[in-house]
C-alpha cells in the first residue's frame, strides 16, 4: 500500500476504449469495429484488420472519475486527466490530455495516437488524474487500478468472457431445479459471482465432443458448439445485467461494478451504436422498463452476442471443413 502526504481520491479511475481507427500509408483511415477491442479483457488488437503497413492507430478513450473528483469544495484545483501509453520494450511513453465532457462532469474523453514504428508488441494504457494539492502542482490524486493492453500485432483481443464451466447429470443432479432441463445440452446460470455454464452429461457423447482435441470435422463441430454456447452465455448475462440495475434518485441507471458492468460496457456499443455507453445504458433501461422498444432491441442484443461469441468465424470454418471433406470423398 502506498501512502501520500496529501488528500487523494480513494477509488480508481474507470478507463474504457470506445473506438479504434488505423491510418494507412495513403492517408486514409480504416475505422475498425468493436471486435478490435475487448472491455472484458481490457485489450486492443490492432492486427485485427490485417493491414501490414498501417502508420498509426487512433484509440478513442472515455474515463469516469471517482465520486468527489469534481466537487466544488474538493481540496485540489487545476484538475487534469491524462491517458498514458507505456511500452517497456521500446521505452516509449506517450501522454495526452483528455477533455471534460461537460462542466462539473466526472466523464472525460479523448484520443491517443499509437505510432506503429514506436512499438513491437504490447504497450500498457492507463489514465491518471493530477491536480494542484496544498499548493503543489502535478500531484496524482487517482489512477486506473487495471491497465489496458494495446497489442500492435494481435488479430483478436484474446480472452473472452470469464466463465465457470461445470459438467453434471441434469437428471440426477442434487440441484432439483435442473431436473426440468434434463433434455437440454447446457444451461446458463448468471446468478452467481461469475456466469456459469452447466453442461449436461446426460447427452451421450456431448461432453466428449466439447472436450475433445481430435482433428477433422469433429474439431469444426466442436468450434461451432462452443460458439453457440458462448452466444447463449453473452445473451443471458446481458439480460441478467440490465435486469438488476441500481437506479439513482433521478431515475438514471448505474453501471454495476462487477462482471455485469464489464459485460454491459462490452456489448452496449453494438446494442445501441453511435452513442456514449452511459447514454446507451439509459436507452436500454428506458426500453426495458417502458411501454415500447424492448422487443425490437432483442435483434441488436442477439447480434452483439453473436459477434462476441465469434459465431460467424466458427460457421465459416465448419463450412470450409465440410467442403474439404466432400472434395476428398469425390477424389
Amino acid at each position: 500500500m502506498k501512502f501520500y502526504p496529501y488528500k487523494r481520491l480513494n477509488r480508481p479511475i474507470a478507463l474504457r476504449v470506445t473506438s479504434v481507427s488505423l491510418k494507412l500509408p495513403d492517408g486514409s483511415r480504416d475505422h475498425l469495429d468493436t471486435s478490435a477491442f475487448s472491455t472484458q479483457q481490457r485489450t486492443v488488437a490492432l492486427g485485427v484488420a490485417q493491414h501490414e503497413g498501417w502508420v498509426s492507430a487512433r484509440v478513442g478513450l472515455s474515463v469516469t472519475l471517482p465520486p468527489g473528483a469534481t466537487d466544488p469544495d474538493a481540496p485540489w484545483s487545476g484538475l487534469r486527466v491524462l491517458a498514458v501509453l507505456t511500452d517497456g520494450e521500446t521505452n516509449v511513453r506517450t501522454a495526452v490530455d483528455l477533455r471534460q465532457d461537460a462542466p462539473g462532469s466526472k466523464e472525460w474523453s479523448g484520443t491517443i495516437e499509437v505510432f506503429r514504428d514506436d512499438h513491437v508488441g504490447r504497450a500498457n494504457l492507463a489514465a491518471h488524474a493530477v491536480a494542484t494539492v496544498d499548493g503543489v502542482p502535478g500531484r496524482a490524486i487517482a489512477e486506473t487500478d487495471e491497465d489496458w493492453t494495446v497489442d500492435v500485432v494481435a488479430e483478436e483481443p484474446l480472452g473472452g468472457l470469464r466463465l465457470d464451466v461445470k459438467q453434471m447429470s441434469f437428471s440426477k443432479s442434487a440441484r432439483d431445479w435442473l431436473h426440468a432441463y434434463s433434455d437440454a445440452p447446457w444451461i446458463v446460470d448468471a446468478s452467481g459471482r461469475l456466469p456459469t455454464v452447466l453442461v449436461n452429461t446426460d447427452i451421450e457423447g456431448f461432453s466428449d465432443l466439447l472436450g475433445g482435441e481430435s482433428g477433422g470435422i469433429e474439431s469444426k463441430v466442436h468450434e461451432m458448439l462452443v460458439s453457440q454456447m458462448a452466444t447463449d452465455v453473452w445473451t443471458a448475462v446481458f439480460h441478467s445485467s440490465v435486469g438488476d440495475l441500481e437506479i439513482e434518485p433521478d431515475g438514471s441507471p448505474v453501471f454495476p461494478t462487477d462482471w455485469q458492468g464489464e459485460v454491459l460496457r462490452e456489448m452496449l456499443p453494438d446494442v445501441v451504436p453511435g452513442v456514449h455507453v452511459e447514454e446507451a445504458l439509459r436507452q436500454v433501461h428506458r426500453r426495458r422498463t417502458g411501454d415500447a422498444g424492448w422487443v425490437e432491441l432483442q435483434t441488436r442484443i442477439h447480434y452483439a452476442a453473436v459477434r462476441r461469441a465469434g459465431a460467424s468465424k466458427a460457421l465459416v470454418n465448419a463450412l470450409r471443413g465440410l467442403q474439404q471433406m466432400n472434395r476428398g470423398d469425390r477424389a
